[in-house]
Formats: C-alpha cells, sequence, structure tokens
C-alpha cells in the first residue's frame, strides 16, 4: 500500500458500510491521498475521520464519481442501491460502482444490469482476508466486470489489495469469492472436528493445538485462528453471521448449477449452530462449540 499520495487529493471516494473491513480500505484510501465519505444506516463507523452522509443517495452525490459499497448481504445490498434514496438514484452515468460485498452472484448481475442501464460502470470486487490484511493493504480484490473497468478501478485495488484478480464477467467476482469462503469453511471445520476427536480419545490440549501448529497440513490461515482458539480469543475478524451467510449464499448457487458441495454443506451446518451460539464472535468460534460437545459426552 503507498505510505502517501505524490499527488495531493486524489479525489474523493464514497463507502456505503463504513464497518471493519470498509473503514481500514478508507484509511489506506485517506493516506493514499483520498478523500472519504461515508454512510452507514446508524451514521456511525470508522474512526471518525470520515464524513457521514444521512443517504445512499447523497453520498453517491456528494463523491467524486466512485462509490464503493461494502455492506453484509443481499437484502442490505438492495436497501443501499435501489430506490430514490438508492445509491443508483444519486450517481452519474460515466461513474464508478465497486461492490465489495460478498453477496449472491445473482445480485452482482442484477447490479450491474442496472447500473449498466444509467450508464454507471459496475464492478462486483469481493475481497479476500480479514480485517488483518484489510489495515495492511493486503487483500486480494476478486473481479468480475469488464476489462476496461477493471483498469480505471486499478489504482483503488493497488491500495486496498496485494494483488487483483479478474476473474471474468459480471458476477464472477462473487462466485470466485463463495469458491474461497466455501474452501476457507470447511477446512476450519476439518481442523476443528479433528481437535474435537483428539480431545475426546484423551491428548493433552496444549500439546494437541502446538502439533497442529507444526504441520504444514494446517494453512497460515487456519494456524492463525487456532493460536486464537487456544487461549479462547474469539475477537471477530471474520464474523459468524457472516462466514455461515457466505456458506448458504455457496449451497445455494451450487445447486442452482448443480454442482455437489456434500463437505461444504456439512460445514454449514455446523456454521448454522455456531451462529446461534456466537453470531458476532470470529467464525473460528467453531473450535470452541466442538470442544464443548466433546466435553459434554460421557
Amino acid at each position: 500500500m503507498p505510505a502517501s499520495s505524490d499527488h495531493g487529493t486524489a479525489g474523493t471516494v464514497g463507502f456505503i458500510g463504513f464497518g471493519a473491513m470498509a473503514s481500514r480500505m478508507g484509511h489506506n484510501l485517506q493516506a493514499a491521498g483520498y478523500q472519504i465519505v461515508a454512510y452507514t444506516p446508524s451514521g456511525k463507523g470508522g474512526d471518525g475521520t470520515a464524513r457521514f452522509l444521512p443517504s445512499p443517495r447523497l453520498l453517491a452525490e456528494a463523491s467524486g464519481g466512485t462509490v464503493i459499497l461494502c455492506v453484509p448481504d443481499d437484502e442490505a445490498l438492495a436497501e443501499a442501491a435501489y430506490g430514490p434514496e438508492g445509491a443508483l438514484a444519486g450517481m452519474k452515468a460515466g461513474t464508478l460502482l465497486i461492490n465489495t460485498s460478498s453477496v449472491s452472484p445473482e445480485a452482482s448481475l442484477a447490479l450491474a444490469a442496472a447500473a449498466g442501464e444509467r450508464g454507471i460502470a459496475a464492478l462486483d470486487a469481493p475481497v479476500s482476508g480479514s480485517t488483518p490484511e484489510a489495515e495492511a493493504g493486503a487483500l486480494v480484490v476478486l473481479v468480475g466486470g469488464e476489462a476496461q473497468i477493471v483498469a480505471r478501478a486499478q489504482p483503488i485495488f493497488d491500495i486496498i489489495g496485494k494483488a487483483t484478480i479478474h476473474a471474468g464477467p459480471a458476477g464472477s467476482g462473487s462466485k470466485l469469492k463463495l469458491v474461497i469462503n466455501g474452501i476457507m469453511g470447511a477446512g476450519l471445520a476439518a481442523v476443528a472436528e479433528g481437535i474435537g476427536y483428539g480431545l475426546a480419545a484423551g491428548l493433552e490440549r496444549d500439546m494437541l493445538f502446538e502439533a497442529l501448529d507444526s504441520v504444514a497440513v494446517i494453512s497460515p490461515h487456519h494456524k492463525r485462528k487456532l493460536k486464537a482458539a487456544r487461549t479462547g480469543d474469539f475477537r471477530p475478524q471474520f464474523p459468524t453471521r457472516l462466514m455461515q451467510k457466505d456458506m448458504r449464499l455457496l449451497l445455494d448457487d451450487a445447486a442452482r448449477v448443480a454442482a455437489p458441495v456434500p463437505t461444504m454443506a456439512a460445514t454449514t451446518q455446523l456454521l448454522s449452530l455456531t451462529r446461534r451460539l456466537h453470531p458476532n464472535d470470529d467464525y473460528s468460534a467453531l473450535f470452541a462449540v466442538m470442544e464443548s460437545m466433546v466435553a459434554n459426552t460421557p
């Protein structure tokens, strides 16, 4: 991520949704010379450095031609984008709409079509990474849309991320995001089940966690989750409610294209249970659920 801009103010970017991920992206854009304006339903978010507007439409009107959506689900996307107070109503032809939200491919395709009817350039560009990567400007941006629009957005992507993957036409970024998160969720579930078995079989807990941290079969991401789970630190980097939502979207789209995903389906059930118990904790709270299950089994 560039530490500073060599051309003064680079322009104004509007964020719709300014939570843990978006505020960190916004901070990095500010450090590179951009001005940031934001909208959230509560009027709050970030560290107080962004100016908040009272509606998505007014936010879009105040932005410098680029609006970034970062909302939790399809329903929030529809509320933010459409209608007389939605972002599209405030955007002019020729402006740029970047949707970094993790939403269904159908929602991304519908947004691209609606934007195109108004002459607005749109991309679905969800990101891979959690809050540490967002803070470091080290996200991987997964983009669906036309190549010339991707090139136009690349200066922003270069600030918020370490790599940009152009996955294909509109909707492709959302599909690739579901692939990645499905693998991430299923991988964590496998590790949690392994720990559950090990504890039930009588292995010593600290030894088990140390052993798994030492072997190559556990990914760096899952090792980070292991370290946190060992001490019971489930502060949210990726809340369970969002991970479970992404798994549900994956199952819905997999069923639509008749792709069998039995392992990911089972993982979704485990994450549904975890969401019931730990909705706003990190999704690695699945470790705590599995440990509790084996502890309470005769």
